[in-house]
C-alpha cells in the first residue's frame, strides 16, 4: 500500500501544538500503521452493515 500521510503536513499539525517539538522518522512509520488499521477497522465495520460506503460512523 503507498504512504498515506504527507509528512509535512503531520510536521506542520505538531509544530501548531508545540512549536518545539520535534519528530524520529520512524514515528511517520507508527502513524501510517496506525493509519491501516483504522482504515482495515473502518471497512470491516461498513461491510458488517452491509455498506459500500465509508461513513464516518464506521472509524
Amino acid at each position: 500500500m503507498a504512504e498515506m500521510i504527507v509528512k509535512s503536513k503531520v510536521k506542520e499539525a505538531v509544530k501548531a501544538i508545540d512549536p518545539e517539538m520535534r519528530i524520529n522518522p520512524e514515528f511517520y512509520e507508527a502513524l501510517e500503521a496506525e493509519i491501516k488499521i483504522l482504515i482495515e477497522k473502518a471497512v470491516k465495520r461498513a461491510k458488517d452493515e452491509g455498506k459500500k460506503t465509508l461513513y464516518p460512523r464506521h472509524v
